[in-house]
Parts: C-alpha cells; sequence; structure tokens
C-alpha cells in the first residue's frame, strides 16, 4: 500500500491536540491488523494527513506467516520498531535481516528501493511501528541501517534514536527531526525542552504515560506546538516516543 504524499500539513493552533487510539485509521486483512495515525492507503483524513515533516506512523499487528510482499519506496526516511516477535526484511541493495524486538530499522528509499517484509514466524504474531519522514531533498542515495539499543539507555531518560547527525550513535535520517524514545519508572518524570519555532509529536508506544497532565495509553498521540517544555510522567510502564521537528 502506498499513501498519497501530496498535500499541505493541517496545523492546530492549540498548544496540544491528541489523537486517540481509537480515532485512527485501520486496515484490517486475514493476516494484518494496522492502525493509522496519519492518512495511509485507503485511509484519508484531511485533518490528518501529516505533522510538519512526519508523514507516517503506522501501528502493524501481522499474523504468522504474513506479511508485505515486494513493494517500491522513494524519497523518503523510513524507521522501523519492533515492539514484539520478529520481522524479516529483504531489499533491492542485497539486505536480507531479522529485525528483533527492542531492534530498530532506518532506510532512505531516495531515488528508489524495493523491499518485502514479513513475519518469519508460524506461530507468534509480530507488533511493529512503521514510520515515515520527509527527506529534506530528493533523490538521495538508498541506505540501510539496523541497531539495537541497551533498554537501559531509555529507562528515565531520553535515548536519542534518530537524527541527522546520527548523534550519540543515533541512527542517522536526512531531516532536521530528532526522534526519541523514554520509559520512565512510575511517578518519575523527564523533560525535553523545544527551540523557539519547533514542534513535536508523542506517541505512546507501549503501556501508559503521562504527558503535561494529559493521560495517554498505548496507541495514543499528541501533537504539540508553541510549548517550550515536555513533561512525560511514568505511569504503567509507559513507553513515548518523541518527534523534535523544524
Amino acid at each position: 500500500m502506498s499513501p498519497t504524499d501530496s498535500g499541505d500539513a493541517t496545523v492546530s493552533t492549540e498548544m496540544f491536540t491528541i489523537r486517540s487510539s481509537a480515532e485512527r485509521g485501520t486496515t484490517r486483512l486475514a493476516w494484518l491488523d494496522s492502525r493509522h495515525t496519519f492518512s495511509f492507503g485507503e485511509y484519508n483524513d484531511p485533518l490528518h494527513h501529516r505533522f510538519r515533516t512526519l508523514r507516517v506512523i503506522n501501528d502493524d499487528r501481522i499474523g504468522p506467516g504474513g506479511g508485505f510482499g515486494t513493494h517500491a519506496h522513494r524519497d523518503m526516511e523510513i524507521l522501523t520498531y519492533v515492539l514484539s516477535g520478529q520481522l524479516e526484511h529483504r531489499d533491492s541493495m542485497n539486505n536480507g535481516e531479522v529485525i528483533r524486538a527492542g531492534e530498530w530499522q532506518a532506510m532512505t528509499a531516495g531515488t528508489g528501493l524495493l523491499h518485502s517484509e514479513f513475519n518469519p514466524s508460524d506461530a507468534e504474531g509480530v507488533h511493529l511501528l512503521q514510520i515515515w519522514i520527509f527527506p529534506d531533498r530528493r533523490g538521495l542515495t538508498p541506505g540501510y541501517q539496523q541497531r539495537q539499543f541497551p533498554d537501559a539507555e531509555k529507562f528515565g531518560r531520553w535515548l536519542l534514536v534518530a537524527s541527522p547527525d546520527g548523534a550519540d550513535g543515533s541512527l542517522v535520517i536526512h531531516q532536521d527531526a530528532r526522534l526519541y524514545l523514554t520509559q520512565p519508572a512510575p511517578g518519575q518524570t523527564v523533560r525535553h525542552e523545544l527551540k523557539p519555532g519547533r514542534g513535536a509529536y508523542l506517541h505512546v508506544s507501549k503501556g501508559v504515560a503521562t504527558v503535561n497532565g494529559r493521560n495517554l495509553t498505548a496507541g495514543d498521540g499528541v501533537a504539540v506546538e508553541n510549548e517550550p517544555v515536555i513533561e512525560v510522567t511514568g505511569e504503567q510502564n509507559g513507553e513515548v516516543l518523541l518527534f523534535d521537528l523544524a
């Protein structure tokens, strides 16, 4: 499936715009249960098409033996985070890898690539997030990265997962955007400061967390504008992604 990548971002004037898990678009097949934060495939919502340079957050559950056959991408930065299970990846750059729970993959689609994604297990499902970010320019050379970040690096602090300069061993993406991950202990608060003119999107990947006083559960998201500080407080094993976007 390919989303429509054209169209202007819809930016709310509110400081916090919550996107609840239940409001997301859906795709259900015999082997797939997918929830779409933004327009994707046959789900088209002009009010939730993108946020700044963040184009896609798909929350996918793939049944045993299921998967996406070979398909094309171009001019997009694609991040995949496996939450549970494992995902087998093959592409036209001669990469053939298995992405396991806790691992991240980053692809620069650039001038174009082909790839497939399958659940190699015949007994267990795989749960993953796939994230698309517009690159800062077209025609980049396609590329592939994969990394496992130690769990300890996200507990009670912000772990930098992706950045334009690969700081702190993060995955490199070609955009003025930074992706962080945190899992604070219950009652513990981590803070992130936004520089003037920047916005943020937060997505709860697991459990329950509080963002600036708003209680959010897995699958919920919130767009943040015109707010200098974001505070995430841990609740029931809450894990939160934060996109800091130009």
